[in-house]
């Protein structure tokens, strides 16, 4: 294996952000083999043995795919200065893992949570317009216009115009609905926004899919290790090379 940066390499591993290794490496933190490095040194995981304050890092290549029912009232980041709970007091995974995009903090469902870059870059990246999959309680029965509206693209407070979405109505009564939403992009709160600009104020949502993963039988707080097949199916599904010992 090549060479690295060796932030990049701490980063990918779960120490912390890319920001976060730099800052540990320029104030002598970390060393390969014995040696104190310097910023922009590089390293092989093949080959180097790697320590922040003397302690070895292990795994350092290691890939680690979660799939976590997130509740409502649980943050997607960790804040020290913020009192409200967060998905970290509900996964201590060694080593650390990062949430692929974020839910707000009212709503729930699928959250997948992985140290894997290249993974995380093209979900995350609307150019690649990944799928993701939400059941929706609107506070309204939305009429045929409202749906076409929402299918067709909406323009939001800010000006900027949604792309299309897969809606359906799943069941409904005369003072609410279920929908099935699926989007290829994600803006912040778009889904809440979208409701209340054509008239269907939302109540509760539910992501149920990213891509080619399912929430599944997934409870609310319960979280599970992704399948070697999962991981190679999200991959496929990015063009991203798979690896058989994932």
């Amino acid at each position: 294996m090549p060479e690295e940066r060796i932030q990049k390499i701490l980063a990918r591993s779960g120490v912390g952000s890319r920001r976060n290794c730099e800052l540990i490496i320029s104030e002598g933190r970390v060393s390969v083999n014995g040696r104190i490095v310097q910023l922009g040194d590089r390293a092989d995981v093949q080959n180097d043995t790697i320590a922040i304050d003397g302690k070895i890092i292990k795994d350092l290549d290691k890939k680690v795919y979660i799939a976590l029912y997130k509740p409502r009232g649980y943050l997607s980041i960790e804040n020290k200065n913020d009192p409200r709970p967060n998905i970290y007091e509900l996964i201590d995974f060694s080593p650390r893992v990062f949430p692929v995009g974020r839910l707000d903090i009212d709503s729930e469902g699928l959250l997948l949570l992985t140290n894997d870059g290249d993974l995380t870059y093209r979900l995350s990246h609307p150019k690649f317009q990944h799928e993701k999959e939400y059941r929706v309680k609107v506070k309204r029965r939305p009429d045929k216009d409202q749906l076409e509206k929402w299918r067709r693209g909406v323009v939001l407070d800010d000006g900027y115009k949604t792309r299309p979405a897969g809606v359906n109505i799943i069941s409904s009564s005369p003072g609410s609905a279920w929908l099935q939403i699926i989007l290829t992009e994600g803006k912040k709160h778009q889904i809440r926004r979208t409701g209340l600009t054509i008239g269907l104020p939302v109540e509760r949502i539910i992501r149920v899919r990213i891509g080619s993963l399912k929430l599944g039988k997934l409870r609310p707080k319960e979280f599970r290790m992704l399948v070697s097949k999962e991981v190679s199916d999200l991959k496929r599904g990015l063009n991203l090379q798979t690896n058989r010992s994932t």
